[in-house]
């Protein structure tokens, strides 16, 4: 029997820090389901914004990798699934799957459906929630769950326990004290986990990558050893590539 082509996916990290790109590259690398994958990784141009921290540096970074496709220097027809690898609404996501039959999903949308499901059913008590950079994030974020699932914006959702900023930039995870930067989001993890009955938090900037352990500690101090270590913490990247390999191989078996 013939072996199975391995599914070839794109991370595309749409600014232009090689820094943070090599952080989701050392995030996925020890992924068991990367033997059935093919990984391509992509770093927008130094035009794209080195971080992108508001609807400006989307829109920028929008601008630049389109630019760099129309050039030809990305072809998109080369993968079967591409990844957005920036925790925003981010524009590429629909302008991208207007214009390949690949598979395209953005870390946002990945995380959220990988949060739904570890997480116990409706009615379960339970809640997941974001903690992130900005304080932009909180609103752009927080319109941006109510949206993907169907809500209007400000509806009240019982499980989703909201978007909480640490003050830091998506290049801040790189560039400042690893001390500032432990202070800064376990606080914000802290006041996520006081807001509600938190299973899963979700890193919410791809600059996270491999900062798991911060989150974990402010979660057993939260709540307690064995409360604390079962915890779900979601890294976008990784979700999105979870997501992708299924939806690519239910697109092939229900096709």
């Amino acid at each position: 029997m013939a072996t199975p082509r391995k599914i070839r996916v794109l991370i595309l990290n749409p600014n232009s820090s090689a820094a943070m790109t090599e952080g989701m590259k050392s995030a996925v690398a020890k992924m068991p389901l990367l033997e059935y994958l093919d990984i391509s990784i992509y770093t927008a141009p130094s035009s794209a914004p080195g971080s992108i921290n508001d609807d400006e540096g989307i829109q920028a970074s929008t601008r630049t990798v389109l630019a760099d496709i129309l050039a030809g220097n990305l072809k998109l027809d080369s993968f079967d699934a591409v990844l957005v690898a920036c925790f925003s609404v981010h524009t590429l996501v629909s302008k991208l799957s207007s214009m390949t039959t690949a598979v395209i999903t953005g870390i946002f949308e990945a995380s959220i459906l990988t949060s739904l499901s570890v997480i116990a059913p409706p009615g379960g008590n339970e809640s997941w929630g974001i903690v992130t950079t900005r304080v932009f994030w909180e609103t752009h974020l927080g319109d941006g769950v109510s949206g993907f699932l169907g809500q209007t914006t400000g509806q009240a959702n019982d499980r989703f326990a909201g978007t909480f900023s640490s003050g830091l930039t998506a290049g801040d995870f790189h560039t400042v004290s690893p001390k500032q930067v432990q202070g800064k989001l376990k606080d914000a993890t802290v006041r996520l986990l006081k807001s509600s009955n938190v299973r899963c938090v979700v890193m919410g900037c791809g600059g996270m990558a491999g900062l798991e352990s911060i989150i974990r500690d402010a979660a057993v101090e939260m709540y307690g050893e064995e409360r604390g270590k079962s915890v779900y913490i979601v890294d976008g990247v990784r979700a999105g590539l979870l997501q992708l390999y299924q939806t690519v191989l239910s697109r092939r078996e229900f096709a």
